[in-house]
This record gives C-alpha cells, sequence and structure tokens, in this order.
C-alpha cells in the first residue's frame, strides 16, 4: 500500500528521473495540461481518491494506517489537492461493488409535484411528491415493459402475491372513483439512489433501489393496462452513497408493516453473499436461499430446492454448532445466535451451503423412501453426526480459509447419492445406539444428554 501511495506521488512530480512506459507518459501529459490551466478550476483544487483493491479483508491494522495516513499526509503537502482520500477495498467491498453493477439501472422521468426536504448529513439531495403512474411505471419497467427484478434486491422481501393489503391496494386502482385518493391511502415507495441529475423538473436517476414499496410497485404494474394519469403515486428520494443510512432507511420504512426478525436478516452483507454462493452452484448442485421472504415464488425451480432462513438456522445449528436437539425443538433459542454464532459476518459462507444441502438431500432420501420415515424426529440429529462421519471431528474456525477445504471435503460425499446414504445410514445406525431401544420421537430427542449420546457413539467428546 506504502508503495502504491509513492507511486502516486511520483506521477505527481514535477521531474521524474525513474522509466515510465508509455500509458504513465500520456497520463501525466493530461495530468500536466490540467494543471497549466488551474486558473480555470471553478469550484477549488481537483480531489485525490485513491483505492487499493485486494481480495483480502481490510482491518485497519494500526502500524499499516498510520504508514498510509503518512503517505496521504505527504500527498495533501503538495498543495495539488484539495482533499486526498485512501480507501482500501476487500472482498466484501468488490462483492457489493459487483452486485450494484448487475442492479444497476437509469430511469428518466418527470418530477413535476415535488418539494425539497432539508439538508440531511449523508444524503446529498432529498425530494418528496407525488408522481402520476406513467412516470412511476417509467421508473419500475425495463424497455421490454417487464418489471425491473433488480430494482427489490435490497428489499427485505418479495413480491407477497395476493395477500389482503395487496388485495386492497388492486381494488383501490380498479375503482375509478378512488383513483384520486389513491395517493392519500397508500404509504408510498421508498427510493434510495446512488446518482440524481435534475434539469428543472426533468429526472435522471441512475443506480438506484426500491426499498420500500415492493408490493405497491407489482400490484401498479400488473394492473398498468387499466391505469390513466388520474393515479398519483406517493414517492420519496433520497441519494446518497452511505450503506449505513440506507440500511437505516429500509428499516425505518419498512416498520409500516409486520416484519419479522428474519426479514430484517435480509439487509446484512454476509445473507447477501449467501445468497450469491447458492447460485454459483451448476443446476443438480444448486440450492435458492430465499433471502427475501417469497422471492422464488413465480420461479419455475423444485419447491423443495428453496432454503427458508428458518430451515437454513436450523441446519447450519444442528451440523456445525452441535445444536440438533434445539434445532428440533427450540428454534428461539437459536434466533437468539444471531449474528454472534450464526450468520457472522466473519463467517464462511460454505458451512451453510453444505448444511443446507446435507438437510436438502437428508430429506429427498426420506420422500423416496430410502431411509427409513421413523426417523425424521433425528433429521437435525443426523445431520450433525453424519458432519462428523464425513469431516472428522476436527473442524477449523468457521471463519478460518481452511473451512472452506473442509467443506468442500463433505460436498463430495454429499453430491455422490450412494456415498451420501451410506453415511446417513452410518449416522442413524449411531441415533439407533444412542436411544438404547427406546421410540425415537420430537420429545426424546430435544435434550442435551440425547445429543452427547450420539456424539458418544461417534466416538466423539461433547464441548458442552
Amino acid at each position: 500500500m506504502a508503495a502504491f501511495i509513492d507511486g502516486v506521488k511520483l506521477f505527481f512530480d514535477d521531474e521524474v528521473s525513474v522509466p515510465m512506459n508509455e500509458e504513465i507518459i500520456a497520463a501525466r501529459a493530461v495530468m500536466n495540461a490540467v494543471y497549466e490551466n488551474g486558473a480555470k478550476f471553478g469550484k477549488g483544487k481537483p480531489t485525490c481518491r485513491l483505492y487499493y483493491v485486494t481480495t483480502g479483508k481490510w482491518t485497519n491494522e494500526p502500524f499499516l494506517a498510520e504508514k498510509i495516513n503518512a503517505r496521504v499526509r505527504e500527498l495533501e503537502s503538495t498543495n495539488l489537492f484539495a482533499n486526498v482520500t485512501h480507501t482500501p477495498w476487500g472482498a466484501d467491498e468488490l462483492h457489493t461493488a459487483y452486485q450494484r453493477s448487475k442492479n444497476n439501472v437509469t430511469a428518466e422521468f418527470i418530477f413535476d409535484n415535488k418539494v425539497v426536504l432539508p439538508e440531511i448529513n449523508g444524503v446529498s439531495q432529498a425530494y418528496l411528491g407525488v408522481l402520476p403512474v406513467s412516470q412511476f411505471l417509467s421508473i419500475i419497467t425495463d424497455d421490454s415493459d417487464g418489471i425491473r427484478k433488480a430494482l427489490f434486491y435490497d428489499n427485505i422481501r418479495d413480491f407477497q402475491d395476493y395477500n389482503d393489503v395487496n388485495k386492497d391496494i388492486q381494488e383501490t386502482l380498479a375503482n375509478k372513483e378512488a383513483h384520486q385518493r389513491f395517493a392519500v391511502l397508500n404509504n408510498g415507495v421508498t427510493i434510495v439512489a446512488r446518482e440524481l441529475d435534475a434539469v428543472g423538473n426533468k429526472f435522471t436517476m441512475t443506480d438506484y433501489q426500491i426499498v420500500n414499496g415492493c408490493q405497491t410497485s407489482h400490484v401498479i404494474y400488473d394492473e398498468r393496462a387499466k391505469l390513466g394519469d388520474g393515479i398519483f403515486v406517493p414517492v420519496k428520494i433520497i441519494v446518497t452513497e452511505d450503506e449505513d443510512l440506507t440500511s437505516a432507511v429500509i428499516r425505518a420504512t419498512n416498520r409500516q408493516t409486520e416484519v419479522t426478525a428474519e426479514d430484517l436478516y435480509a439487509l446484512s452483507a454476509f445473507q447477501k453473499k449467501l445468497e450469491d454462493l447458492y447460485a454459483s452452484y451448476p443446476p443438480k448442485k444448486r440450492l435458492y436461499y430465499e433471502r427475501r421472504l417469497r422471492q422464488y415464488n413465480s420461479a419455475e425451480i423444485e419447491k423443495v430446492r428453496v432454503i427458508t432462513k428458518q430451515q437454513q438456522i436450523r441446519a447450519f445449528a444442528a451440523m456445525f454448532l452441535d445444536d440438533p436437539h434445539r434445532a428440533s425443538r427450540y428454534y428461539a433459542d437459536l434466533k437468539a445466535l444471531v449474528p454472534e454464532r450464526i450468520f457472522n459476518e466473519t463467517h464462511k459462507p460454505d458451512p451453510y451451503y453444505i448444511s443446507a444441502y446435507g438437510y436438502y438431500k437428508l430429506e429427498f432420501f426420506f420422500r423416496n423412501g430410502s431411509l427409513p420415515s421413523i426417523y425424521k424426529p433425528a433429521r437435525y440429529h443426523i445431520l450433525m453426526a453424519f458432519r462428523y462421519i464425513c469431516g472428522g471431528p476436527d473442524m477449523p474456525a468457521l471463519s478460518a480459509n481452511k473451512m472452506e477445504s473442509y467443506c468442500n471435503k463433505i460436498a463430495t460425499r454429499l453430491w455422490d447419492d450412494k456415498a451420501v446414504l451410506n453415511d446417513f445410514s452410518k449416522a442413524i445406525e449411531a441415533v439407533d445406539a444412542a436411544a438404547n431401544g427406546a421410540p425415537i420421537t420430537r420429545d426424546s430427542v430435544k435434550t442435551q444428554s440425547f445429543t452427547d449420546a450420539v456424539k458418544r457413539e461417534l466416538g466423539v467428546k461433547s464441548t458442552k
């Protein structure tokens, strides 16, 4: 990093004695031409923004941070810049930028009826007003007249189909006498954008998300052929690059309707990484992580391949936290482990996919009769036992790089039907032995003592 900033300083020096390639020579010529016209700088000196990009993780180590700060101060002392910023980008920042590039859209619309909100810390622009339905549709539809699904990526829930609330919206839109009331009957739509250019009432908005109003947007889209410009949609537009502020806006605006703790999990960066990991596998190995409630309802996929947040929590806790008894009956206890021990931002996402795939495969064998259904109450103990049988007792830390290879070893077994069925059968033998002839019921498997008994049968010492 220090060498990188030294190179930047060298680039801006008046005289450079070190060899330079043609690209650097050309870039310096542009830079010199810019500064030769410095008298024409209408808004002061340029800003120097430095980005150091790697797939690692920036931990703000004090020694390295001070080295960087010292180099930044040297650049500032040249008096060439209004200010100098240095931003380290690691894997998480790259992932966020990649997602933004996939969801990046631009829309143009006329926003006549609006007010400018007062200055807000962290917000470059903010507007509140109403849009004619035709202008609102230009925001949510693409060139093929399809709804822009990517706009709802940061929404905590997908379209919930025509539940009672959405039926009410539909009925209001269908009632011509109620059209004029729509703007006061509906809570409206909140849009967060990273860029917005306004020339009079003509707005050009780039890289934006509808963070509240997914339901309203989908109903309006479905009813669009019947709607005229007598209908106005309440809209709030916030322009910011502050991710923390964006999350706060999402949480605040979605408090108008009932929101569960699981709904709010969808906002975290870890959840988005997990969703992408699921999607990265080829079709035969792919599961679909339901980060946002009902996001796959309209998709033509096997519903058994959709893993809800509740299923994910149970499977992960059973397989990787040795908590199968709580996964069976005490889900509320498991939720209390978020985000310290479950969905922790430092965790590798791989064990989450592996535990979910193990759950999916086990249920598959129960359904087709390959495994006796009498063992269903002990499904989470079977998952725990399977992990020990397959991966061994020495599990790396959930945040360690070694966790990836540990999970790959287990995945190889999971993707081999014959091998995984054999491993599940061995796991059932351990469960049977732990039961010691007693029936396997939901009540009999819900204790720590039963979990310890299964581990003893596997030759594993309990650490609880």
